[in-house]
């Protein structure tokens, strides 16, 4: 039975992109739909300032007229020039448990690559390295986390089938019962704040411009010899954070500052996925009152980032951002990472100190493409 695979070149094709998932996992109750206008303006290269420096092509194959598999293509050449891998990504992998209908999709996408100069293909990056990232290889009877990877079981085997294989491992770690053991350990009446010169302050939603600025500033230095990392822009980081009040609020993310500089950032969100659960995909003026009224009841916390410069990583800092979790530990019954690596020791080691273990898996995958 013969594939149909076509760049993305219309509303219909876009219509198709965005419905596919709803049919791939119309049987699965954990999976949670993403909201479709936020995936739209993410793909959005009129709109999206990542794309100012990166190319974006998108793939559909189709079975008999019916969508079966998806593809995103993006070329980023600030990358390839700051790592020196004349690499490609792709991301937005979904696809039925169709071999023929994904190597189809993989070889036109694997086409455009190469002409473009291509010689690796790297991902699930969607679109890039501070979005979603990689394919779920455990627990798939349970549901995902906010900003948590999601697929079947059959999606890595897939890939390996197509010559991919696992370039590299990262793992989310978890305590389901942070409030007793934070308290237990730590308790919560150190204050370690406004010694030596060192204060921590929660962020302040009336100036949130220059919030985000000083947030940008900690991360590009303390991330900026991480993995495939490049330097957030302005334009990048407030299109990146332009929904950021919806999933956290400001006593979750603090700033410390020494002699009034910003030097490191705890980043906490809300696992809002049961909650995207409800919307459907969709929203609206009601949805939204409902989704801002449930959201005082969750109990999930999720570490999204902890970001000290370079400079400061040998200070009393750690201690500070430590005393500034356990605070907000208060009001969570669990508390989550985003995904670490064997290579982020500091961080693993910092989990551990929480009580928390690894618990899901996940694997970014490559493939040597050209000649």
């Amino acid at each position: 039975m013969s594939t149909l695979v076509t760049v993305v070149k219309n509303s219909r094709h876009l219509k198709d992109f965005l419905r596919l998932p709803h049919v791939i996992y119309r049987d699965d109750q954990n999976w949670v739909p993403p909201v479709a206008s936020e995936v739209r303006r993410t793909l959005n290269v009129n709109k999206n300032p990542y794309f100012r420096e990166a190319t974006l092509r998108l793939f559909m194959a189709y079975r008999k007229r019916m969508p079966v598999a998806r593809l995103a293509i993006i070329i980023n050449e600030l990358q390839q020039k700051r790592f020196g891998v004349r690499s490609a990504f792709f991301g937005y992998f979904e696809t039925m448990n169709d071999e023929e209908a994904a190597r189809g999709l993989f070889a036109e996408a694997e086409k455009y690559c190469i002409s473009k100069g291509a010689r690796l293909l790297e991902g699930p990056f969607s679109p890039n390295h501070y979005s979603e990232l990689g394919l779920q290889l455990d627990f798939f009877g349970a549901p995902p986390s906010f900003f948590q990877p999601y697929n079947p079981p059959y999606y890595g085997e897939l890939l390996k089938t197509l010559g991919f294989r696992v370039s590299a491992r990262f793992w989310t770690m978890k305590n389901d019962q942070i409030r007793d053991y934070a308290r237990q350990r730590y308790g919560f009446s150190r204050k370690l704040h406004n010694l030596n010169g060192y204060s921590v302050r929660s962020i302040s939603l009336t100036d949130l411009g220059t919030e985000l600025e000083r947030i940008r500033e900690v991360n590009n230095d303390a991330f900026d010899s991480n993995w495939h990392f490049l330097p957030l822009s302005q334009a990048e980081y407030a299109f990146a954070s332009k929904y950021m009040k919806l999933v956290t609020r400001p006593d979750l993310i603090k700033i410390v500052e020494h002699e009034g500089q910003p030097i490191a950032v705890l980043h906490c969100v809300l696992d809002i996925n049961p909650l995207l659960k409800n919307l459907n995909g969709k929203v609206g003026p009601i949805k939204w009152v409902k989704f801002m009224m449930a959201r005082r009841t969750i109990k999930k916390l999720i570490i999204y980032t902890v970001a000290i410069k370079k400079a400061y990583r040998h200070t009393r800092v750690s201690y500070l951002l430590l005393e500034a979790l356990c605070e907000m530990l208060q009001d969570f019954d669990v508390v989550e990472t985003t995904w670490l690596s064997s290579e982020n020791i500091p961080a693993v080691k910092a989990a551990e100190s929480l009580g928390m273990r690894p618990d899901k898996h996940f694997a970014i995958y490559e493939k040597g493409i050209g000649p």
